[in-house]
């Protein structure tokens, strides 16, 4: 028998804990012997990554608390680990940011000495040698290098080359003569314009590059599929797809002539690609044969195999979005992602086509629990705007007769980032309450090619702003949601679009800033070196551009916010800090807009707390209820100033 009862007054018991911890996020994985590696944050342990091997005994953490793996390069960091061929551990220790190595049943000993303007990131075991992305303060100015660290003896840092103001993603050849990786410089991010660099090795150092792709796009992820070949990522096309250049290894390192003509490999209407926020994201690796497993993305993403002679076949697995190729050793890959319910680390046999889940809780949530995903496309001021819409859905609940749910539409953060249609813990949880939730991918969001995410190109805090009014109004259009009790939530530059909307529009009747922008000229003054120049692109530069930066910001609008709005900040976050946060608190308070804060100490840019993330999804939850007039059951209830 099904109850009726309010929309977002459903009894669920999925809750705030359960979805803390139900899609671990794991950073990293490798092939250890027979053994698989992975790295995983443990909220429940304030938030610290640890790194883990499944054995014949269960789980293991190979490194125990209170030890904490994580890089600040970047401030977002990524490849703060890996393993060597002989089983060892080497990793980026979060409080001092020195590289240490774990011997097998050893304690951990450091590899880098004692420099509180270093940290280290982007770590890669390549051929027998450990090789690093360097970040450290010179004379005033943040750069960057490729260094190799030596594993014996004293402690040794060789800088291969930092010729450039940002690097990532190094690779050697297997006869390690030859150095591959990706760099840029400001202002430009790493999906607006790149190179693919190789340099010969002579003396421990990189003494000459040539430029493999030509610098007008973003090229990505150069790996050595031979010595004699090189595959990356380019989208001269316009998507993300791999491509492939000869090599004559004899050559000097300091002309193009030592490379062929690129060659693309399988091109495909799809990205294989994406937003290098973390410097341990990879989109395919290279397999036993000369195969390469990859990740395409159009919206959501799937798993391919690619065969040596170009053949393309799809290789079934669960998880549909946020895909990433781990790690791959003969015809096997480790491949990381989030599926309907559930997140973790799959072992892929592409022999066999099969698919495994090895970290992560698969089959957790009853289907009967799932909203039935529906992607959506509406016309939009821009052109057309991509959508996810999760509907409320409840085994044994249904609506009022007559009543319309509440709806939120969630943002995500970048700009340039991506949502892959899958429902995950952070959907349910609202859905099976009664309220519905939509994914917006506005433009400038990555997954679509590069015309879409262009569009955002000096038009940031209007595009993302038009784009999400959009989706909200064929939610109305088409039935799907009450007018009246339509929420927008986002985090980051997702939170800035929150603020900016409700400044701008009267389309949201209540709004979630998680750690969100509220003054784009403050933010380009303070926060960190590798987005110091990132509104150059998305506003304009400056001086010159100032008030544009002064129009845009949501703060220069505050006499047009009239809806409710929730602000949930850590207290640590140097991406964008808490004065943001709190310029808007004390606008909205003077104004007498009801309003809460929430200021979470230890926290950074993004919660990773088990008790932060349990008390901002409760806040949200009792926050809605709050504005839009119902209770939800077992939730402490928020007061408002």
């Amino acid at each position: 028998m099904v109850d009726t009862l309010p929309y977002g007054s459903w009894p669920s018991p999925l809750t705030a804990q359960w979805a803390s911890v139900s899609s671990p996020r794991v950073d990293g994985a490798a092939f250890v012997g027979d053994e698989i590696w992975w790295g995983q944050s443990v909220p429940e342990e304030g938030g610290r990554t640890t790194v883990r091997r499944r054995m014949d005994a269960g789980v293991v953490d190979i490194l125990e608390a209170p030890w904490n793996v994580r890089s600040r390069v970047h401030e977002y960091g990524g490849g703060a680990w890996a393993a060597t061929d002989d089983g060892r551990l080497v990793f980026v220790e979060k409080t001092d940011q020195r590289v240490w190595i774990v011997d097998p049943g050893g304690d951990p000993r450091a590899l880098t000495a004692v420099d509180e303007s270093a940290c280290y990131g982007g770590l890669r075991f390549s051929h027998g040698r450990l090789l690093a992305v360097r970040e450290w303060q010179g004379e005033g100015v943040v750069r960057r290098g490729i260094v190799e660290i030596a594993l014996e003896g004293a402690a040794s840092v060789r800088q291969l080359v930092g010729d450039s103001d940002f690097v990532a993603q190094p690779d050697l050849s297997p006869d390690g003569t030859h150095l591959a990786w990706v760099a840029w410089n400001h202002p430009h991010m790493p999906w607006d314009r790149t190179e693919v660099r190789v340099g010969r090795i002579d003396d421990g150092r990189v003494r000459s590059w040539s430029a493999v792709t030509a610098g007008d796009t973003a090229a990505l992820q150069p790996t050595w599929r031979s010595d004699a070949e090189l595959v990356y990522l380019d989208e001269p096309t316009g998507r993300w797809n791999l491509w492939s250049r000869g090599h004559d290894a004899r050559t000097d390192g300091t002309r193009t002539q030592g490379f062929g003509a690129a060659v693309p490999l399988a091109p495909f209407d799809a990205d294989t690609g994406g937003a290098l926020w973390s410097l341990g994201m990879r989109w395919y690796g290279v397999l036993s044969g000369g195969r390469i497993v990859a990740v395409r993305t159009n919206g959501s993403d799937e798993l391919v195999l690619i065969g040596a002679d170009g053949g393309v076949a799809p290789l079934p697995i669960p998880p549909t979005a946020e895909l990433n190729v781990e790690a791959v050793s003969g015809g096997r890959a480790l491949v990381s992602g989030k599926a309907a319910g559930t997140g973790g680390l799959w072992l892929v046999d592409v022999d066999t086509g099969t698919a495994r889940q090895v970290v992560g809780t698969p089959g957790e949530i009853d289907g009967r629990w799932m909203p039935r995903t529906r992607a959506i496309t509406v016309d939009g001021p821009h052109g057309p705007v991509h959508a996810f819409v999760y509907p409320p859905t409840h085994p044994d609940v249904t609506g009022s007769p007559g009543e319309l749910p509440p709806y939120v539409v969630l943002v995500h953060g970048g700009p340039t980032g991506h949502e892959g249609g899958v429902t995950d813990a952070k959907t349910v949880y609202f859905t099976s309450r009664g309220i519905g939730v939509v994914q917006v991918n506005y433009g400038g969001s990555t997954g679509y090619g590069r015309d879409y995410r262009e569009r955002l190109c000096g038009q940031w805090g209007v595009v993302d702003v038009d784009d999400v009014v959009a989706v909200a109004a064929g939610l109305v259009v088409a039935g799907d949601a009450d007018p009246a009790r339509i929420a927008i939530k986002g985090g980051s530059a997702g939170g800035w679009t929150v603020l900016a909307a409700l400044a701008r529009t009267d389309a949201f009747a209540a709004g979630i800033s998680r750690y969100g922008v509220a003054d784009a000229r403050a933010l380009a003054e303070d926060t960190h070196d590798f987005e110091s120049r990132y509104l150059d692109g998305m506003i304009g530069p400056l001086p010159e551009a100032d008030e544009v930066y002064r129009e845009r910001s949501p703060l220069t609008h505050v006499d047009g916010f009239t809806a409710p709005v929730l602000l949930l900040q850590g207290s640590d976050d140097r991406v964008v800090p808490p004065s943001q946060s709190e310029a808007i608190r004390d606008a909205l308070a003077d104004r007498g807009i009801p309003h809460a804060y929430r200021l979470y100490e230890g926290e950074g840019h993004g919660f990773r707390r088990a008790e932060t993330i349990i008390d901002a999804a409760e806040a949200e939850l009792a926050f809605l209820g709050a504005v839009f007039g119902f209770t939800p059951p077992g939730i402490p209830p928020i007061a408002l100033d």
